[in-house]
């Protein structure tokens, strides 16, 4: 496995491109994908199932089957994605998810832990 950041400007695409990859992910090895469900951990609120579905038909994918295969969660707090994240790894043990994206990883951590005096401690957890 490996990690990947995605970064950039307010309004890129890097959202965009997490939708993309929940399903290109279910796409057989042999055109490039791994065959696997899509675990999405949202802390901003800005999946959105119906652009999922778009893409999903643009490749002549079933959006209902595919849809099925993402589990989604929103996060609230950071320690509601931490505990969200310790449930993926558990869920990972029992089904084929070849795809974990956080979106976005920092943004709750850096509304709760603020000012230089929390860096520190926040940089730790994260």
């Amino acid at each position: 496995g490996s990690i990947t950041e995605i970064f950039g400007e307010f309004r890129t695409g890097k959202t965009q491109i997490c939708h993309m990859l929940c399903v290109t992910c279910q796409f057989p090895v042999s055109s490039g994908g791994a065959e696997g469900c899509a675990l999405y951990i949202d802390t901003e609120g800005t999946f959105r199932p119906k652009r999922v579905a778009q893409m999903a038909e643009r490749f002549g994918m079933d959006s209902n089957d595919l849809l099925d295969n993402i589990s989604f969660a929103r996060a609230y707090s950071s320690d509601h994605q931490m505990k969200l994240l310790q449930e993926a790894a558990s869920m990972m043990t029992t089904s084929h998810y070849s795809l974990v994206i956080v979106d976005s990883a920092t943004a709750l951590f850096r509304s709760e832990y603020v000012g230089r005096a929390e860096l520190a401690e926040r940089q730790q957890i994260l």
